[in-house]
């Protein structure tokens, strides 16, 4: 493990990252509870039954995919940063795409799914970069500074 991860190189070792990894998984753990909240529109007066997502559902997904999304990022891609699903996005995907669009979430999923697969073969044939590498660097940093400023403000 310790010649896989190349601690001595990072200066680490596996204490280190067990603690590291314990705090990141109790700083995330929160998701775990929140998250069916918000997708299931739960405590929203009004929303019809089959508007609503199944909690249990949506728990037991979500823990997959921080496991899933964690564990690739660990042992592929050897980067020491837990995934989780975005706190941000779902409140847009329940409050807005199907509470106040009125997209029922099965469709809004749906159109998720076909734009994670549109993105994986953006980045698989490489045109993603190529997309990156055009847009210019003052660009990138006025939209860094915009987003820093929209979240300040």
């Amino acid at each position: 493990m310790k010649n896989y991860f190349q601690f001595d190189k990072y200066g680490t070792n596996f204490k280190r990252e067990i603690l590291g990894g314990i705090t990141t998984f109790l700083s995330m753990a929160y998701i775990l509870a929140v998250n069916p909240q918000v997708l299931s529109l739960a405590g929203v007066k009004g929303v019809s039954e089959d508007m609503k997502m199944d909690q249990g559902a949506i728990f037991v997904a979500t823990a997959l995919a921080a496991f899933v999304g964690s564990l690739f990022m660990g042992l592929i891609a050897k980067y020491p940063i837990a995934l989780a699903p975005g706190m941000g996005l779902n409140a847009f995907f329940a409050f807005t795409v199907v509470l106040t669009m009125g997209i029922p979430w099965q469709v809004g999923l749906t159109g998720v799914l076909f734009s994670g697969i549109f993105f994986a073969i953006l980045t698989v044939t490489g045109f993603r970069e190529v997309i990156i590498n055009a847009i210019p660097y003052q660009m990138k940093m006025a939209v860094s500074a915009g987003i820093g400023l929209f979240i300040t403000l």
